[in-house]
């Protein structure tokens, strides 16, 4: 049981840790899509073109806000470091799971609410809400896992 829950954890801290670093390269990753995105459709290569330039121009004349992205992938990193915690003890770091749910949920809203504001294409916006989605499985997975050992342990 204990071996399933950490298994779960990895795979979550996995994919923290990687959503962190695939931030600090951003405008590498964008141009690299831009050249690829033939598989996408017109809609979502048009969006993705646009984002690369913008982030090229961007990064050409005031590279300096593209730090707002470096901390995005930091938080991520400290995020994927919170969890280390319920893997070495689930039932007693449980609310560090708890707290991971409360976040992915939390995606949601702000993908809908900031969005709009931001002008991000609807179709984006599910992507981003993705990560909330795909992320609270694990997640739930492992809450559910951590309250039987709780129970195991009495």
């Amino acid at each position: 049981m204990e071996k399933s829950t950490r298994n779960w954890l990895l795979l979550f801290i996995t994919g923290l840790t990687f959503s962190g670093i695939t931030a600090f390269p951003i405008e590498t990753e964008l141009k690299f899509l831009t050249e690829n995105a033939g598989w996408l459709p017109k809609t979502a290569q048009d969006w993705v073109n646009a984002a690369y330039t913008a982030v090229k121009a961007t990064n050409n004349q005031y590279p300096y806000l593209s730090y707002g992205t470096d901390w995005l992938a930091f938080a991520h990193l400290v995020l994927a470091v919170s969890f280390i915690g319920p893997l070495k003890d689930p039932v007693r770091n449980i609310w560090v799971v708890q707290f991971g749910m409360i976040a992915c949920v939390l995606v949601l809203p702000l993908a809908f609410i900031a969005g709009p504001v931001r002008h991000i294409p609807f179709f984006w916006r599910l992507v981003d809400c993705s990560f909330g989605v795909f992320g609270i499985i694990p997640l739930y997975i492992t809450y559910r896992k951590i309250k039987r050992l709780e129970t195991l342990r009495g």
